[in-house]
């Protein structure tokens, strides 16, 4: 493809990527093709001679587009939005443009220095202290990997990095049951081994029970075990719970651990004053990670990761082979050192955009907004004699389910939410998707996608409504 037919094909792409947006309401939100059928439709073997690029895009909308769930529809209310937004998309086309490799300082100066400035603006927006310092991470999962490894670093003096984990003793790790499924991933990756991961009981909020934690280190340390870290959650997976950083900070501090803190969802909540009681005791914390492309309006991947011994990361992770040895090492900061990937994208850029398009008045905003509105759902099926509130909503993800009367036999209500969610899912008309609290099978709506208004969370309501008399008049 030479200059000038790129010139005409982008053109055509950013009118169909305009089109797209202002009619994404027209798709339906989830995918409704059967497994197997994009594989199908796909050749087999690759094509001996290029393609012109009229057919390749012919083939994206006919064989492509069918298979995608459209996560940028205002009625996407399932696990948690990957959020994007027009500015956001803008700046990703000229991230793809520059193409460039933002390892080190030297390989593009002004990625680097706009990763430091953005992270610093990023803290001040969310109310960390200055001791903590930013780095971008792909996502959260990273992130805690990253964390969980300079834990065990710093407390081994860094010697498990050179002699490796077999003159150990067991360290532990400590996480509500609750806890995302990727600290226990972390855990297994960096070797410590699932076994050694402790999932501690929950309140009747959700959020893990600090007295239940402390007996267990208790526990664990009279059976000769390494308490090492603890995770909590501002915002678990299934019902967004906030777990206190004050009271596991005063745990970790007693106990000499290290606390890490995964907000992936939720810490955006916090760019809010009214918010910000759920990071109190953050003075507590050595690392916390939050991700702006999930309720920030920020293209996926971009994973906000603050630490407050950055010396301990980067010793945790430097190396320093000839090919990659400079000139300009000391005074400059090198990302390469600062997580797993030597490889890194320009994940500043598009942030950078985001801020300075919305503002941090219009971020609140929308975020705002976006609890308002399940604030109000919750107080309707609260007010629902057939539907139920199955855990609190102190932002906008709202856990309920159908409870008809006569019928509490809690199998039979699991099946009856199962098949009712599967009808709603089918439709094409909305996507959400269900947890288990308290081995209750509930279904979960988070409203926080970009462009979601009340007219989109009160239509669904009402699909909700409907469905189920047309389920029971079957």
């Amino acid at each position: 493809m030479n200059s000038e037919e790129f010139r005409k094909y982008a053109h055509e792409l950013v009118d169909w990527m305009a089109d797209y947006l202002d009619e994404i309401e027209s798709y339906p939100v989830k995918s409704q093709s059967k497994p197997g059928e994009i594989l199908h439709n796909l050749p087999v073997h690759p094509p001996r001679d290029g393609e012109p690029f009229e057919k390749i895009f012919r083939d994206f909308q006919e064989v492509i587009l069918p298979g995608i769930t459209h996560w940028q529809h205002p009625k996407f209310f399932a696990y948690f939005p990957a959020n994007s937004s027009r500015i956001s998309v803008l700046a990703e086309m000229l991230t793809a443009t520059l193409g460039a490799q933002c390892m080190s300082w030297i390989t593009s100066p002004a990625a680097t220095e706009l990763e430091e400035r953005v992270m610093q603006w990023l803290r001040e927006m969310i109310g960390l202290p200055e001791s903590f310092t930013g780095v971008i991470q792909d996502t959260a999962s990273t992130a805690t990997i990253c964390a969980l490894l300079t834990a065990r670093e710093k407390h081994s003096d860094f010697q498990i990095n050179k002699k490796g984990l077999y003159t150990h003793r067991k360290h532990i790790v400590y996480c509500s049951t609750e806890s995302h499924s990727s600290i226990e991933k972390a855990v297994k990756v960096i070797g410590l081994g699932s076994a050694n991961l402790r999932k501690i009981p929950v309140d009747d909020t959700y959020a893990i029970a600090p007295g239940r934690l402390h007996n267990q280190i208790d526990d664990d340390i009279d059976k000769g075990y390494i308490p090492l870290a603890v995770v909590a959650a501002l915002g678990t997976t299934g019902s967004t719970a906030i777990d206190s950083i004050k009271k596991l900070g005063d745990i970790t501090e007693k106990y000499s651990l290290w606390l890490h803190v995964d907000a992936a969802y939720a810490g955006t909540a916090v760019v809010l004053p009214e918010y910000r009681w759920m990071i109190d005791g953050i003075k507590h914390v050595d690392s916390f990670v939050f991700n702006p492309h999930k309720w920030m309006f920020t293209n996926f991947d971009c994973s906000a990761y603050f630490v407050q011994d950055p010396d301990a990361l980067v010793r945790t992770f430097e190396i320093l082979p000839e090919y990659l040895k400079t000139n300009d090492e000391k005074p400059v900061k090198n990302y390469r050192d600062w997580g797993l990937q030597l490889g890194r994208r320009f994940r500043a850029l598009k942030l950078w955009f985001v801020i300075r398009n919305y503002g941090i008045a219009g971020l609140q905003n929308k975020i705002r907004h976006h609890i308002s509105m399940a604030q109000e759902l919750a107080r309707t099926i609260d007010n629902s004699t057939e539907f139920e509130l199955m855990a609190p909503v102190p932002l906008n993800t709202v856990c309920f389910r159908y409870h008809p009367d006569g019928i509490d036999d809690p199998e039979k209500l699991d099946e009856i939410n199962e098949e009712l969610l599967e009808h709603l899912n089918a439709s094409g008309k909305m996507f959400a998707t269900h947890t288990r609290l308290s081995g209750i099978y509930v279904i979960r709506l988070v409203i926080g996608q970009t462009e979601v208004e009340e007219r989109h969370v009160n239509e669904t309501w009402e699909f909700i409504c409907e469905t189920i008399e047309l389920i029971e008049s079957v």
